[in-house]
């Protein structure tokens, strides 16, 4: 069966040039390695990730947090056009969370904000292989203070790299 990664972050669509080409980066390294990407079908870095990914020939599986694409459009005005499928949950924005963290074998973290946090929060307490793209900003450079904030060993595995390429190397070595 083939490895799953879901990539999460930033949704922001004006991110820096920088943060845009390692997320492009990212998407490509994840078509190199033959291996399905798994995103909340969102905008901004994700999205790039995404495009990157599709571009270079990867299988990208968007989880909603819609009922349908109408809903996904204009409800929660999110793109369509980098996902080779969506699958609409209908559960919102943290029921979308869950399903798409516990889909993944693999969870990185380009930026976020509070929607990345519930969704690290998922990884961590769900045992996953969690990678940390540092020098974005926001959950991905946050997260190892946060892990000894929570006082909760858990069986995850956290790494973190600032390049895109070695993290995820190092995340799908572990596995």
């Amino acid at each position: 069966m083939k490895i799953k990664v879901g990539v999460m972050g930033s949704a922001e669509e004006n991110a820096p040039t920088k943060l845009r080409e390692k997320a492009a980066a990212l998407g490509r390294a994840i078509a190199e390695r033959g291996v399905i990407l798994l995103t909340g079908a969102t905008t901004g870095l994700v999205y790039t990730v995404g495009r990157a990914a599709h571009d270079a020939g990867a299988l990208h599986i968007g989880i909603s947090p819609a009922h349908d694409e109408r809903e996904h459009a204009e409800r929660f005005n999110l793109p369509t056009g980098a996902c080779d499928a969506i699958i609409y949950t209908g559960f919102g924005l943290k029921g979308r969370n869950v399903v798409l963290v516990r889909s993944c074998d693999v969870v990185l973290f380009i930026a976020g904000s509070i929607g990345s946090l519930n969704e690290f929060t998922i990884a961590y307490d769900e045992a996953k292989v969690i990678g940390c793209l540092i020098g974005t900003g926001g959950v991905a450079d946050e997260a190892e203070h946060l892990i000894e904030s929570f006082q909760k060993p858990t069986k995850a595995s956290v790494f973190y790299d600032d390049d895109p390429v070695k993290l995820l190397e190092a995340c799908l070595a572990s596995l």
